[in-house]
């Protein structure tokens, strides 16, 4: 018999994440590496342990082996656990019919059992595709003290980005009255960072009357959130004020990859106040030779390099040779980059080469029209043809062979 929890928390990372196109053409969105040595999942998994919660469910759905594998029994985390731990949790098979997941009330809705296992008195819906650092046992306690039946994370946006969000409407107290999905006309700059903790026997009731509904799609912005509000639950907001980014675009993937190398962004993945754990392989250090010149550029171990590094982020076992140049570049494992490449404003993907004299990327300062620039894509495995130009915005397709 589980003992009964206070909360445990269910860990959405089913996306198929089809803004990241090629960088997900072989790994869902929340296995996508990021910072050096991390993936983007590692983000709310340490955020949960951090904050005290021992048991997670991790819904997982597209081209879901990679994560799996990573996660593990969940160790390095410190979640590898006798009672509660880490759980994958696949779309559920029910009388040799399988059903994938149809929304993300409906993921939940799918694993309701497994909830039950621990009884808890609340839940903690997250999102697998956000880079951030919470503390969720603050929350917790705001979501009690106020007495709440469903609490929801927001963060401030400028006016002029609040109808990209789902933007909840306020009074004083932070009560919610409101719920505004990407509004044309914003009434306020809360925007909705797809964080909620729900009193469970509550959400449990809405779950299974939203099932029955066969209009509906599953979802907790499109239907739960509007239905409980139209009920006159007790909804309210609840403020964060740090550093968060949804990485679910290639830009925002780079800007947030960019925004380690920023001395004013405050973002600090190693500390020993709230670390983030990872699962990583050990690696020698890395190796800086004569010719090479690196400034305001992070360097994984393992890596050699010859070349110039500005405002890069390389990942473990790259090599960038002799006369290479790269600037304000995401490099990920293992990738080779040869004599005289250039590589600007890009992200790639593991395993790739870019031959000698190739070019990836171009400055932004280099187009009038803002429109034709763009953060240039090689996919996992890819070569670069020797001399080969790949232009800005352009996605060389990940090399299935190699």
């Amino acid at each position: 018999m589980k003992q009964q929890k206070e909360m445990i928390t269910m860990l959405l990372a089913g996306g198929q994440g089809t803004r990241l196109y090629v960088l997900t053409k072989e790994v869902a969105k929340p296995a996508v590496p990021f910072g050096g040595k991390y993936r983007i999942i590692d983000f709310p998994l340490s955020n949960c342990v951090n904050s005290g919660i021992d048991t997670v469910g991790v819904l997982t759905q597209y081209r879901p082996l990679e994560l799996n594998s990573y996660i593990g029994n969940g160790q390095p985390w410190d979640l590898d656990r006798m009672n509660g731990g880490v759980y994958i949790l696949p779309p559920y098979v029910k009388d040799k019919e399988g059903q994938w997941y149809k929304g993300t009330a409906n993921a939940i809705y799918q694993n309701i059992n497994f909830i039950e296992r621990y009884s808890p008195e609340h839940v903690l819906i997250l999102s697998g595709d956000h880079i951030y650092k919470m503390d969720y046992s603050k929350m917790l306690a705001y979501h009690k003290e106020k007495g709440a039946d469903a609490t929801i994370a927001v963060l401030d946006v400028p006016i002029e980005e609040a109808s990209r969000f789902g933007i909840m409407n306020t009074n004083e107290d932070n009560s919610i009255y409101e719920f505004e999905e990407k509004p044309k006309h914003p009434k306020s700059t809360k925007a909705s960072m797809g964080i909620y903790i729900f009193n469970w026997k509550k959400l449990r009731e809405y779950l299974i009357n939203d099932e029955k509904d066969p209009n509906s799609s599953n979802d907790f912005g499109k239907n739960i959130i509007p239905a409980m509000l139209a009920n006159g639950e007790r909804m309210f907001a609840y403020q964060f004020d740090g550093y968060w980014k949804d990485v679910g675009t290639i830009d925002s993937l780079w800007e947030a990859n960019m925004d380690l190398l920023n001395p004013k962004v405050n973002i600090n993945l190693s500390g020993d106040q709230w670390r983030i754990y990872a699962r990583n392989e050990p690696h020698p250090p890395h190796f800086v030779g004569d010719k090479a010149d690196i400034a305001e550029s992070l360097v994984t171990e393992g890596c050699n390099i010859n070349g110039k590094l500005w405002y890069t982020v390389l990942f473990s076992g790259v090599t960038v040779e002799e006369g290479a140049e790269l600037n304000s570049a995401v490099v990920m494992k293992n990738t080779v980059i040869k004599k005289g490449a250039t590589v600007k404003y890009a992200i790639i993907a593991e395993d790739a080469i870019i031959e000698e004299g190739a070019v990836v990327g171009d400055d932004p300062c280099n187009y009038s029209d803002p429109s034709e620039w763009g953060i240039a894509v090689v996919g996992r495995g890819a070569i670069v043809k020797k001399g080969q130009v790949v232009r800005p915005k352009e996605m060389i397709e990940p090399d299935a062979n190699r």
